[in-house]
């Protein structure tokens, strides 16, 4: 056996069904077993590859032990002169693995072998080559030095900047998305270390080859695509504290006195430096936008406030200062937060949503006017244009973003951007029908043929070599390949030459997903023909949640009627407290059996949609499709009707 491949998969089905398809087109013509090590996926990973891929290893795992420990169990059992470790969301060309073996059979010498990736959008990944995190190499990375001298040989050791990327070289690191190794090196320098679960591990082993006397070498005859490139895990605070934990255990293991001491005192103020970076932008990611609504809308009341006065009072002064500082900032929080709840920050382009925010949030002003005291009151009028400005406002703000981002006005239409598909007219008509099928209401302009197709005008838009104009003429935005007619080769040729302003997918061969991703910054991203559940949706689980603590400090400010109403006023109580520190929700799915895992998480519940049938004795089957419809047609209204109609089960007793 020349080559054993080994993919350890934990709940991506989608990216490593094109893997394994990409695995087996680049093996034909060669010696190569395929292992795929699923670590407890709960999306049908596992019967995916014993029904599409019978021909491949397939270790179930029924935990998570973690990336280093999943690869070595399938590293022992494999029987390859060469291993490679590769990611799931990733696609390799098709002679990439005849590449990689000729090179290392001519360079003895080489321990591991790296290629050259770039991620969905055809953008190169600096993280194809690396250099060791010594204390300066940290610090450059850490501080920025390395981002802004990108090709300094001093400054980005980390990512070797220096280097060409169109040029074979020695390197320190491979990159853990696809690491090609000699086993007899690995048989000589050991496995992954176990002690990493999750980053670092292909630093430490990358340093044991060549601490070894072996080398590394960095390989660009050759190109895979990784969807989920480095960056794409940085807004995560498990990210920054796996990583740079990650980075100690290397530092423990492999430095000594001082040098240790220095290089883990940096890792742990790069760590507290990294988390509060990565919390501030997540911040602002989410509240840039209802901060500058805020601001704008503020603003407008300012003025408003001078001309109403002026023009109906003939007084601009007519208004008291605490106007500024008490009734404005409560007309825009309750603006912003009503506009909110409606999801218009969700989708910022529905301005239906925003309209409606801005109109419910209106009627509540108007309601709450009536209960202030008098000297806090002051003009309905004055609320009612402010109303007129927040939406004017409000509305030019998402339209001048609208603009600078898409060149035009018509909002709602840059979901309606077009696709050319590029292949047969068989896989096209397939692929239409799944868009269909998926929900994508996107116009298809119409169909590229590939290479290999005669050019039947009738029937296809252009040539494959013609693309390029298709794409200027026709200001296409998303490219869908077909990849049972264009090789992965040409696919990524494509995606280097017409650059990153396009969005490109894969469609794999018989496969009812299609995959892809607008840059190394966004995870991969896909169309499935899977059930979409509103429950999952951001407006759904934020106003359930709302409900929940509504309602139970309803409950609780009328416990003493509620005695009256309930079996046991206690466990309403205590009931109504679990529900408001999230422990429950009100509504949770009705308890069967087994787990379903197709379903959505949610929190357990005080109720069930069981509890709305008001019966008693229902079979599994029934069971669970009531959990489905809760969870793919959920609104509020369902746990409104739940709770009506079971109220005096709102005691009933649960279990922490």
């Amino acid at each position: 056996m020349k080559l054993s491949v080994i993919i350890v998969n934990y709940n991506v089905k989608y990216f490593l069904e094109q893997a394994l398809l990409s695995v087996r087109r680049a093996s034909r013509g060669l010696e190569v077993e395929t292992w795929v090590v699923d670590n407890n996926s709960v999306d049908d990973s596992v019967r995916m590859v014993q029904e599409k891929f019978p021909q491949v290893h397939l270790i179930q795992n029924q935990d998570n032990p973690g990336f280093s420990i999943a690869n070595n169990q399938a590293v022992r059992q494999s029987k390859g002169e060469y291993v490679l470790l590769l990611n799931p969301d990733t696609v390799v060309e098709e002679d990439t693995f005849e590449k990689c073996i000729t090179f290392m059979d001519a360079h003895p010498e080489a321990g591991g072998l790296g290629v050259r990736m770039i991620d969905g959008s055809g953008a190169f990944l600096p993280e194809s080559k690396r250099g060791f995190p010594s204390p300066w190499v940290a610090f450059c990375k850490t501080v920025g030095l390395s981002r802004l001298f990108p090709k300094s040989r001093l400054f980005n050791r980390y990512h070797l900047g220096y280097l060409d990327e169109m040029e074979t070289n020695e390197v320190e690191v491979l990159a853990g998305a696809f690491m090609f190794m000699r086993r007899s090196v690995l048989d000589e320098v050991g496995l992954l270390d176990e002690a990493f679960f999750m980053y670092g591990e292909d630093i430490d082993l990358s340093y044991r080859i060549i601490q070894g006397g072996y080398k590394n070498y960095y390989l660009p005859e050759t190109s895979i695509i990784h969807y989920k490139g480095e960056s794409t895990k940085k807004g995560s605070l498990n990210y920054v504290r796996a990583f740079y934990n990650a980075m100690i255990i290397f530092a423990r293991k492999h430095f000594t006195g001082n040098k240790a001491t220095l290089f883990v005192l940096m890792l742990q103020i790069a760590i507290y430096l990294r988390a509060g970076l990565t919390v501030v932008s997540n911040f602002l990611s989410r509240a840039y936008l209802p901060l500058l609504d805020g601001l704008v809308v503020y603003t407008g009341l300012f003025f408003l406030k001078d001309f109403w006065g002026a023009y109906h009072f003939k007084d601009p002064d007519y208004y008291s200062s605490s106007i500024l500082y008490v009734n404005f900032p409560l007309y825009v929080g309750i603006w912003l937060l009503s506009i909110f709840f409606n999801g218009g920050y969700d989708e910022r382009y529905r301005l239906r949503r925003l309209v409606r925010g801005v109109m419910l949030g209106t009627l509540v002003l108007l309601a709450v006017y009536g209960l202030l005291e008098q000297e806090y009151r002051n003009s309905r009028a004055l609320i009612l244009l402010g109303a007129l400005w927040a939406l004017t406002a409000t509305v030019g703000v998402r339209m001048l973003m609208h603009f600078i981002a898409f060149r035009h006005l018509r909002i709602g239409e840059e979901g309606e951007m077009p696709i050319v598909i590029v292949g047969t007219v068989e896989e096209s008509e397939r692929v239409q029908q799944l868009l269909h099928k998926a929900e994508v209401h996107r116009p298809v302009v119409g169909t590229v043929a590939p290479a290999n197709e005669p050019h039947d005008q009738t029937i296809y838009l252009s040539r494959l070599e013609q693309l390029e104009e298709v794409v200027h003429i026709y200001n296409i935005r998303e490219v869908i390949f077909c990849s049972r007619d264009v090789p992965t080769q040409a696919v990524m040729q494509w995606m280097s030459r017409l650059g990153p302003a396009v969005n490109y997918k894969i469609v794999p061969r018989e496969s009812m997903s299609i995959i892809g991703s607008s840059s190394r910054n966004t995870a991969g991203e896909l169309y499935t023909i899977d059930i979409r559940y509103n429950i999952v949706q951001s407006m759904s689980q934020r106003n359930k949640r709302l409900f929940d603590i509504s309602f139970a400090l309803f409950l609780l400010l009328t416990l003493p009627l509620q005695a009256i109403l309930v079996r046991r006023p206690l466990g309403l109580l205590r009931n109504s407290l679990w529900v408001l520190i999230g422990r429950y929700s009100w509504v949770g799915y009705a308890a069967t059996d087994k787990e379903d895992v197709s379903l959505p998480a949610i929190r357990k519940g005080i109720l069930s949609p069981l509890d709305g049938l008001r019966v008693h004795h229902v079979d599994q089957a029934t069971r669970q499709r009531l959990n489905f419809f809760y969870a793919k047609d959920y609104n509020t209204g369902k746990d409104t009707e739940i709770c009506w109609n079971a109220w005096r089960n709102l005691s009933r007793h649960t279990t922490s």
